[in-house]
């Protein structure tokens, strides 16, 4: 009797931990679809604000690149999320594992406060002309494509002026991505990973100069898995 109370016991301990860990390995959203809360932005001067339900970041004449940044940070992760160019000029990005550095004297001069955003990055841009890079992974302000050139085929994966549905796993020095369900990048990198191996999560607007724009970007559904180690 004994015996059989011990193993019912376990057992009872076994799905609760199982329970558990199911539950803290599911998709979580990081946007509420109301408000910003949770987010900062860090760069530039472009404007986000909340729109049907939607992040709109909107370039502003003469801003560097802006960037809505996560609070929380990120190591291992499945990142998936909705996007939608409203203007097909305009190219943007999702930093992930991504970081601050010291300002140099111009960005000082511009007024930002929180240093240089910094790290990999998921390209987004529209598939007019040759075709598009969506989905292949540049390091922003750390050392330009990840990517090899050999690599960075274009592809037409990317629906111009819809919503397009982005998922992006990390899991050490690899990064995968996909573009509606259709896998794009394969990509490993050990290095970034020593300088990059965690960080927060940002939507950027790209800069445009002076009499340019204003263009826009929107993003939805914007949730994350973290992938916790064994």
């Amino acid at each position: 009797m004994h015996r059989i109370l011990t193993i019912t016991l376990a057992l009872i301990a076994s799905s609760f931990l199982n329970a558990k860990h199911h539950k803290s390995s599911e998709l979580k959203a990081i946007f509420d679809g109301k408000t910003l809360e949770g987010w900062t932005q860090k760069n530039g001067t472009a404007t986000y604000v909340v729109k049907d339900g939607a992040i709109l970041g909107t370039t502003k004449e003469g801003s560097p690149n802006s960037f809505l940044c996560s609070n929380k940070l990120y190591g291992n992760f499945e990142l998936q999320f909705e996007v939608k160019l409203i203007n097909n000029e305009l190219n943007s990005g999702v930093q992930i594992r991504s970081q601050t550095k010291e300002l140099n004297d111009k960005e000082k001069k511009r007024g930002d406060k929180f240093g240089r955003v910094n790290g990999p990055q998921v390209e987004i841009e529209a598939t007019k002309g040759k075709g598009a890079e969506s989905g292949y992974i540049y390091g922003e302000a750390c050392g330009g494509w990840m990517t090899p050139k050999d690599k960075l085929k274009p592809h037409k994966h990317f629906k111009d002026g819809e919503w397009n549905k982005y998922r992006v796993l990390a899991d050490g020095a690899r990064i995968q991505t996909w573009i509606n369900g259709n896998q794009v990048s394969d990509l490993v990198d050990k290095e970034k990973l020593k300088t990059h191996p965690k960080g927060f999560i940002g939507l950027q607007v790209h800069g445009v100069r002076k009499g340019s724009g204003p263009y826009s970007v929107t993003w939805r559904n914007i949730k994350v898995r973290e992938i916790h180690s064994k």
